[in-house]
């Protein structure tokens, strides 16, 4: 169980400071950030209590919002993505989730795409929507969801692969 709080925590402190020492620098042509503290929520472990993972996620999305100075939207996103989690897993991983036996380091990769898949695009819809906050820029919304989205979960499916998968 410490184990487990342990490699939680540091997951948590790292993917945040990658976040805002190096992510948050990054904006390729208006579009393009990759937002990949979204992997802490995506492999937060299944059976932990959902309100944990809710609270976690809303302090991880406002330390994100405190060093970008974006008034809250890394926390709103966030705390919809964690809240919508149970559904992504459902969805992505079928009986696995419903027996509680999803290990993310041995799943299939084409159900781990779509798991991220998903997940990222609720997130970032949400956040940019957040961010803009006006219907009539739905086209820059979608674009800034679409562009940010593919860079993040390329990223994201390359971080859990490196880091979660069992070395063959």
């Amino acid at each position: 169980m410490n184990s487990v709080v342990a490699s939680n925590s540091i997951r948590f402190v790292i993917l945040l400071l990658v976040q805002v020492v190096f992510c948050n620098n990054i904006n390729f042509l208006g579009y393009v950030n990759p937002y990949i503290y979204i992997i802490f929520i995506f492999l937060f472990p299944i059976r932990e209590n959902r309100m944990v993972l809710l609270i976690t996620s809303f302090l991880l999305g406002m330390l994100v919002d405190m060093f970008s100075d974006s008034g809250g939207v890394h926390a709103a996103a966030a705390v919809c993505l964690a809240y919508s989690r149970p559904i992504l897993l459902k969805s992505s991983f079928g009986m696995l989730y419903e027996h509680q036996t999803i290990k993310f380091s041995n799943t299939d990769l084409g159900s781990l795409i779509t798991y991220i898949t998903f997940g990222t695009l609720i997130h970032h819809f949400v956040l940019f929507s957040l961010e803009v906050f006006n219907i009539s820029n739905i086209l820059l919304i979608l674009k800034k969801t679409l562009f940010s989205s593919i860079f993040t979960i390329i990223l994201s499916v390359l971080i859990v692969i490196l880091f979660s998968r069992n070395k063959k």
